[in-house]
């Protein structure tokens, strides 16, 4: 299988402050309408905020990992950081159908996963697989949980309609079951439980190898969607998954060797 890393073309000169993102994530190009809003909004705040240090009481809440942005007070009132989610109320910057239908796929995708880790508790024989799906239990447990408080909090389905399910790109029907990309088919799961030792561990490594690649794709079919993943949480999201499933590749890979 030959996967393809994701490139970003190399930037001349000190990199400035992004205050858009969650975290030490550039801003995408396709976000240009909402960063020159933006940018309109941060320098008006940064020319009548001046510097916080005289203010010793001044107390403000990072607004990521960044640099925070920061709100003046009124006469007599403190400084405070905006978010990156007031940010996005401010800018106008709203979540789309992509998003929806990405963090709806997204959690059965997940769900596989987390049955194929339970499998390895049961039969892996290698330290390193079964370490390896600890971590993938607890992270993608947890994306689980914010997939679908994301889609609470806006009062969307955490269920995809069937109807919508049935026309998403990269997906297919297998034994009745509807499959997103990378997932394995019911006879494949089956295949895996009822393999033991290093033979589990092999179909375990190669399937979650083939599953991860699919979160990818699907990472990059919403970046490829005009106007999607816009919204922060959905942009920073869409971004570890993508770079913590090359790395997890990685290092399957370079176990699967040692058990050829």
């Amino acid at each position: 299988m030959e996967l393809v890393r994701r490139g970003r073309a190399p930037v001349s000169g000190p990199l400035e402050p992004n205050p858009f993102t969650i975290g030490p994530v550039e801003l995408r190009m396709d976000h240009a309408t909402r960063s020159l809003s933006a940018l309109a909004l941060v320098g008006t705040l940064a020319a009548c905020s001046g510097s916080t240090a005289g203010d010793p009481g001044a107390t403000l809440s990072p607004a990521g990992e960044g640099s925070p942005i920061v709100q003046p007070g009124a006469p007599g009132e403190r400084a405070r950081a905006v978010t990156a989610d007031e940010l996005d109320a401010i800018v106008g910057v709203s979540h789309t159908e992509a998003d929806v239908r990405f963090m709806q796929m997204m959690i059965p995708h997940h769900a596989q996963a987390l049955d194929m880790t339970a499998l390895v508790r049961q039969h892996a024989t290698t330290d390193a697989v079964r370490q390896m799906a600890l971590r993938m239990e607890i992270s993608q447990r947890d994306e689980i949980e914010l997939m679908s408080a994301w889609l609470r909090e806006r009062d969307e389905p955490v269920e995809p309609p069937m109807q919508a399910m049935m026309g998403m790109p990269g997906t297919r029907m297998v034994d009745g079951v509807h499959l997103m990309e990378g997932m394995l088919t019911p006879a494949e799961m089956e295949e895996l439980a009822a393999a033991r030792g290093e033979a589990f561990d092999r179909l375990f490594l190669e399937g979650m190898i083939r599953h991860h690649q699919g979160a990818i794709d699907m990472v990059d079919r919403l970046f490829a969607t005009s106007g999607a993943a816009q919204e922060s949480t959905v942009f920073k999201f869409a971004e570890d998954v993508g770079a913590d499933q090359m790395m997890e590749i990685e290092r399957m890979q370079a176990v699967l060797e040692t058990l050829r």
